[in-house]
């Protein structure tokens, strides 16, 4: 399957047609973004990190945990085969322990585990600084209808709950992540996007460090090093 005319260019990752009207190809880039795009830079290899790791899950997702994936084939280092879904345009965030905008919004110290899994939507737009949405805005602005929120955030907190116990084996504290979802030509709802050290914070069980973006984030240093101490760790390598 070949790269035809690219359809869309984001902050991480190109997405270009194939002679198939139902698939892409997802290329994964080491451009590195934060704070909605105010702060730029390049982590090394991260491409890679980022389509190997979130191929590895969608398969486990898929065959482990029932969750329909967009994921078709692997197609090198940093390209892959999936289906063409129109997204829907939420971010759907799902916490498990207290940190980042979380923290600062509603005074509670980083770190804090809480009492229960929170989910949060905001919605995906740039220009506006992808603002937090609520399900009855999101249904007033026609952003999807009640059925598909309903299945998002069902698949959200199932996704949850087998990662949850997937890093836990690995040593990893799953502290949150961002989830995105789409609608393929049949209209089924499916996750899509990636799940990365880029879209999730992960800390080290043991010694709390930082294994994500926040390293490049919060200039912590060893960005390149963490990416690949994810990889190593998920891919058993």
């Amino acid at each position: 399957m070949d790269k035809k005319e690219q359809l869309y260019e984001g902050k991480a990752k190109k997405v270009y047609a194939t002679e198939s009207p139902d698939l892409c190809i997802v290329s994964y880039k080491d451009d590195a973004t934060a704070f909605n795009g105010l702060k730029h830079g390049t982590i090394v290899g991260k491409g890679v990190v980022n389509n190997k790791m979130t191929n590895y899950l969608m398969k486990k997702l898929s065959a482990e945990a029932g969750v329909p994936t967009h994921f078709v084939e692997e197609l090198s280092d940093r390209d892959t085969l999936v289906k063409k879904v129109k997204i829907v345009p939420l971010e759907v965030i799902i916490r498990n322990i207290a940190a980042g905008s979380f923290s600062k919004r509603f005074g509670v110290k980083e770190g804090t585990p809480l009492k229960c899994a929170t989910l949060e939507y905001c919605l995906k737009d740039d220009a506006l600084g992808d603002p937090m949405i609520n399900d009855l805005q999101i249904l007033a602005c026609g952003f999807a209808t009640k059925e598909e929120l309903d299945t998002i955030s069902s698949m959200a907190f199932r996704v949850n709950d087998y990662l949850k116990d997937f890093f836990a084996g690995v040593n990893i504290d799953l502290v949150d992540f961002k989830l995105e979802f789409g609608k393929s030509a049949d209209g089924e709802i499916v996750l899509a996007d990636e799940i990365s050290p880029d879209t999730c914070r992960f800390w080290d069980k043991t010694t709390h460090e930082k294994l994500d973006k926040d390293r490049f984030r919060r200039d912590l240093g060893g960005v390149e090093e963490a990416y690949d101490e994810m990889m190593k760790r998920v891919l058993g390598e």
